[in-house]
């Protein structure tokens, strides 16, 4: 049995969602007369208290769009050392929106409103970036899954406010994060400008993100996906799996935050490990010690059919998801037990 715990990225419908899809009414959702896809794009939106949203086929579009919406070339945004925005999107914000990053020093991929007000430009300098954007991404992915205080979300917004910038959160693990800390998404929706939420990781969707935000902001976002080629047509079917992962698979995000601290636990008993990063969602970071090879400790546990990632840095992650069953945590955890490296 072949157990992958490279992301929460791989899993397959269930057979029910897969039902919904097939039931799906469909159109040609770039004249926006697709009813299922106006149906979960209404339905995030009021679930977030925003006014519109808007679907993607990735949330590197969704995060993409709404980096240019906010800013103008040669502007600045500032983010984490660790965020997807700067880190994973292929260069994304040079590229299409002609920005500079100023990267905070944060803790996991989290950082204060007090580093944010430092970071921000004299907008009377000519000879310095004009700053007009601040992205947070909750959870952390590189932070291992790490959920952020709300109550900082809440000063870096204030932060936003008496300087004029725009607040966009990276929310593709969101649900991972309030399943974790009790927060709802209309606390999320008042806070932020625009919000990109992915539905293809822990929510079990095969595909799609959807960016929400005023009407003024979402229209924009039209015509960047567009441009972006991020148009499609009797899409639909995949909206349906988003609305069916909405109904049923947020409430089980808990069971991917359980199992992961139990592997967790069973990677502090190994005298191989040097560090596991606290685990508060479905994100296991951990570090094997400097005499060990961690490419061979990847290779220990594919021999075991048990797949992994580095993450570079000498990090290596593993991700729970809807796919690993308590079965296959319990392999795990066996095979951990007995790995010799």
């Amino acid at each position: 049995m072949e157990i992958n715990l490279i992301s929460d990225t791989i899993t397959r419908p269930t057979q029910k969602m897969l039902e919904a899809m097939l039931a799906a009414k469909v159109g040609d959702d770039v004249f926006g007369a697709d009813p299922t896809v106006i149906q979960l794009q209404e339905k995030m939106a009021e679930m977030f208290g925003k006014e519109a949203a808007l679907y993607f086929p990735s949330g590197t579009m969704a995060n993409q769009t709404a980096i240019k919406i906010h800013t103008q070339p040669a502007e600045q945004m500032i983010c984490d050392k660790w965020a997807h925005v700067y880190n994973f999107e292929g260069g994304g914000a040079a590229f299409n929106s002609g920005i500079s990053c100023f990267l905070l020093d944060g803790e996991r991929g989290m950082f204060t409103a007090e580093q944010v007000r430092s970071a921000i430009n004299d907008p009377e300098n000519y000879h310095i970036p004009i700053t007009s954007l601040v992205a947070v991404e909750n959870t952390t992915n590189k932070g291992g899954g790490a959920c952020w205080d709300f109550k900082e979300l809440q000063k870096i917004r204030k932060v936003c406010d008496e300087n004029n910038l725009a607040y966009h959160l990276d929310g593709a693990r969101l649900f991972n994060a309030m399943v974790a800390t009790g927060e709802n998404p209309k606390q999320y929706g008042e806070l932020f400008d625009t919000i990109s939420i992915c539905l293809s990781k822990g929510l079990g969707a095969p595909i799609g993100s959807v960016l929400l935000g005023t009407k003024a902001v979402i229209k924009k976002a039209v015509r960047i996906r567009k441009l972006y080629g991020g148009a499609m047509r009797q899409v639909g079917y995949l909206a349906a799996a988003g609305i069916y992962a909405l109904d049923h698979h947020v409430d089980r995000l808990a069971e991917d935050h359980n199992r992961a601290k139990k592997i967790g636990t069973a990677l502090k008993n190994l005298r191989f490990i040097k560090k596991v990063e606290p685990i508060e969602t479905n994100i296991i970071i951990f570090y094997v010690n400097d005499d060990v090879n961690e490419n061979d400790f990847v290779a220990a546990l594919k021999e075991k059919e048990i797949l992994i990632i580095s993450m570079g840095d000498g990090k290596l992650r593993m991700v729970t998801h809807l796919d690993f069953t308590e079965e296959m945590l319990e392999i795990v955890v066996k095979v951990l037990s007995k790995l010799k490296i």
